[in-house]
């Protein structure tokens, strides 16, 4: 198998007590990214969200990274089966070797855990640390609330109207995918 064309980190939650279509959707998406032979970076938990995302990349020959702290190694959350495990010792380098790791990034439905990695890699493109694309899958609408407090923060002031087009929002897979293959370009201001 090539290398992959493009790593695309997925922030998502490990919870299995959610909505079904989540946990299918989450799973369609990892046979999408392997598909297009793309690699999936993300926090190596083998159960919700998490566990199904890297199940469908792995079903159709995916590569995956997975990268988790090693108390959670130690409560045996990773996923036995992915190809590549990175242990590191806090949960603030997990974040930034995945943001590292990546290319792109794709938020799911999630907890505090899920937000605070978003907002962060949100906050890092806003420095100007990187900027990569960032896409929220809005599935259900669930994302609407963070979107309006996102814009909110412009409306308001707290950031410039041009930090308006740093991530996308996308209610079904076929429009994030596309995103993906071809990202709307954005100029940080404070460049």
């Amino acid at each position: 198998m090539s290398e992959p064309s493009l790593s695309v980190c997925v922030y998502c939650a490990s919870s299995s007590k959610i909505e079904p279509s989540f946990l299918e959707q989450a799973h369609r998406l990892g046979e999408a990214l392997a598909d297009r032979q793309w690699r999936l970076v993300y926090g190596a938990g083998s159960s919700g969200l998490m566990g199904q995302v890297a199940d469908g990349a792995l079903t159709k020959g995916g590569s995956v990274v997975g990268i988790i702290p090693r108390f959670m190694m130690e409560l045996e959350w990773n996923h036995p089966h992915i190809g590549e495990t990175v242990v590191t010792t806090t949960m603030h380098e997990r974040k930034q070797i995945m943001i590292d790791r990546a290319d792109a990034f794709v938020t799911l439905p999630g907890g505090t855990g899920t937000l605070e990695e978003v907002t962060e890699c949100l906050s890092f493109k806003r420095l100007g640390l990187h900027n990569k694309p960032v896409a929220l899958a809005n599935w259900g609408g669930y994302y609407d609330p963070l979107i309006e407090q996102l814009n909110r923060t412009i409306d308001d002031g707290f950031l410039a109207e041009g930090f308006r087009g740093m991530f996308e929002s996308f209610s079904d897979l076929e429009g994030l995918l596309a995103f993906l293959e071809s990202p709307t370009p954005w100029t940080n201001p404070i460049h």
